[in-house]
């Protein structure tokens, strides 16, 4: 009988926990695995700050459970657990029943308010795709009401905004948000100076699992680049509609505190009855189990002691529980012995807006560059990870073709965007030139005579008549780099009839691809290596000059419109994901 797996929950943890069980199950195995969320989405929580902030689009952090599970045999349910029947194997929804053989418990956490009167009914909690766009909606209508507002003081509190919490989410949205109010003061003539930006922290400082030099660039990004008032040992007592009210007395007049300064295990672990610490995180061994032997607990929900620590609530901690709980599931259902679970924890990474992050990689410190480049390449692994291709891409253009902040000089003119239907007449022109280009080879008889020659003594011209009366191209010439030559003697020039045949075919080929945009990036690239050769040897003529330009404007995408490729990409990439999928 088919043993069925059941995760509650479609995070970091939850996706790598099925995917790594996709993978690794054998027929024999004989076992059903379903994944159950509330969402029909992933969320990409480490980038939440950028739609609350308005740098990407909204779609920008979700992906689709069909996208990541297409072509595998998960089962995606979208339901919400209420109840737990550890004793019947039965998890309950308000609507079905779901049994199991194996549970794993991957639903997340949740914002702690830690009782602070007022937090939980007037903030701007950012743990949920829903919070972001909830934010950035709120600030958008901070700043329409502000520009129609004639009293100064209710103008003021609609145009102070205050972050609580200085971790890794209350830095990243508070850098997010610095960066945008410089836009949104153009967009709605505002002056930046009647705009207050509040960071607000209980402990002494920012950032505090990071190193004393590094709390100090971010502190400094803050305060000078994007002129954020710090306030450190400032514990919030109370939060009402109009103000903040802080533990030494003050109190900020503001509409918007976005809250981001603890979370806790979901309070769906309310509804299991077995042990949990304060932060309602389910107590689990080294194998990631729970007190019962076929419950795991991974991610945010689980409270997995290492070091006589409690792992932190990091993407690779999700990741890593996730993997395991998955590998001793299939040990306890081959037989096999189960393996402990030992972290390895590479580092952290903080993005300060767009142009600022810092980072400890591996007990380093890495510069500010290498950090931005750092997160971006940790972010691609994870997504070609769980989608492979297709969803990098998709980050890649929300990240840097579609950014909406102020951006650099490069920046804007790179990004801009254009209909590429106007590239179609030059695309088919190309295909046309490469066309006869091939055709008047074929008639030259490139397919039948050796036309290859090398340098002449008398220093002839690139193409040149024999004594016989027939056409030579010359491929060495004065000014030809010795490598370029020596390959051209030895190697081309030999073999002629062979190099020949491949020049025309590719010419042909090149242009049937423009004309019809068939694999149109591909012949791109293929062009412009081509006319690269032609340079180094014969040099380009004064009708082919414009050719490698040419080349490099279709690359943007000019087979998609009135092309093949228009179909065929889509088609190629639903098929790689199938092959892929299936071959895991």
């Amino acid at each position: 009988m088919s043993r069925k797996i059941v995760i509650v929950g479609a995070g970091y943890a939850g996706i790598e926990t099925a995917l790594y069980l996709q993978r690794k199950k054998k027929k024999k195995d004989d076992l059903s695995i379903t994944i159950i969320d509330k969402n029909s989405y992933h969320t990409l929580l480490t980038e939440l700050h950028e739609t609350a902030g308005n740098r990407i689009d909204s779609d920008g952090v979700i992906v689709p459970l069909r996208d990541i599970f297409q072509y595998t045999e998960v089962e995606i349910v979208k339901d919400e657990i209420v109840k737990f029947d550890m004793e019947s194997n039965i998890i309950s929804s308000n609507k079905n029943q779901y049994e199991y053989d194996y549970l794993v418990l991957a639903f997340g956490s949740e914002p702690n308010y830690y009782g602070i009167p007022g937090m939980k009914e007037y903030s701007y909690p950012l743990w949920s795709f829903k919070d972001s766009i909830r934010i950035k909606e709120h600030i958008l209508d901070c700043f329409e009401l502000a520009s129609q507002e004639n009293d100064e003081i209710r103008k003021k509190s609609l145009l102070t905004f205050v972050v609580g919490g200085g971790g890794f989410t209350g830095i990243e949205m508070m850098g997010e948000l610095g960066r945008w109010v410089k836009k949104l003061c153009i967009d709605y003539g505002i002056s930046r100076n009647q705009v207050s930006l509040y960071l607000i922290e209980a402990l002494p400082k920012i950032l505090t699992i990071l190193n004393e030099n590094n709390v100090k660039k971010s502190m400094d990004y803050l305060t000078s680049a994007l002129g954020v008032n710090v306030l450190l040992e400032s514990a919030i007592t109370k939060l009402d509609s109009e103000k903040v009210e802080l533990k030494d007395g003050r109190s900020i007049n503001t509409r918007t505190l976005i809250w981001t300064a603890g979370i806790k295990a979901s309070s769906l672990t309310d509804e299991i009855d077995t042990e949990k610490n304060r932060t309602s995180r389910v107590v689990v061994d080294e194998y990631t189990k729970t007190a019962f032997k076929n419950v795991y607990a991974i991610g945010d929900v689980s409270a997995f002691t290492y070091d006589d620590k409690i792992l932190p609530p990091l993407v690779e901690s999700a990741v890593q529980t996730g993997k395991n709980a998955a590998v001793n599931i299939l040990a306890d259902i081959r037989g096999t012995e189960k393996v402990k679970l030992k972290p390895k924890l590479h580092g952290v990474m903080v993005s300060i807006g767009s142009n600022f992050a810092v980072s400890e990689i591996m007990g380093k410190q890495l510069p500010v560059w290498l950090s931005i480049l750092m997160k971006y390449m940790v972010n691609v692994h994870y997504l070609f990870g769980i989608g492979g291709f297709e969803l990098v891409i998709k980050y890649l253009n929300h990240e840097l073709m579609n950014k909406r902040h102020r951006k650099s000089f490069l920046e804007y003119h790179y990004t801009r965007r254009s209909a590429t239907i106007w590239l179609v007449p030059l695309r088919l022109f190309l295909g046309y030139t490469w066309l006869i280009e091939g055709y008047n080879k074929i008639k030259e008889g490139w397919l039948t005579s050796p036309m290859l020659a090398g340098l002449p003594v008398d220093g002839a011209s690139s193409a040149s008549i024999t004594e016989s009366g027939e056409k030579i191209f010359r491929i060495v010439s004065s000014h030809t780099p010795e490598w370029y030559a020596w390959i051209a003697n030895q190697l081309v020039i030999p073999n002629a009839i062979l190099f020949q045949i491949m020049i025309v075919l590719a010419e042909v080929g090149l242009g049937l691809a423009f004309i019809s945009g068939t694999f149109t990036f591909i012949a791109g690239l293929a062009a412009i290596a081509l006319n690269i050769n032609f340079l180094l040897s014969t040099g380009l003529y004064e009708t082919s000059w414009w050719l490698i330009p040419a080349e490099i404007a279709i690359l943007g995408g000019a087979g998609r419109v009135f092309g093949i490729d228009s179909y065929l990409m889509p088609a190629l990439m639903k098929l790689w994901r199938y092959l892929v999928r299936r071959s895991s």
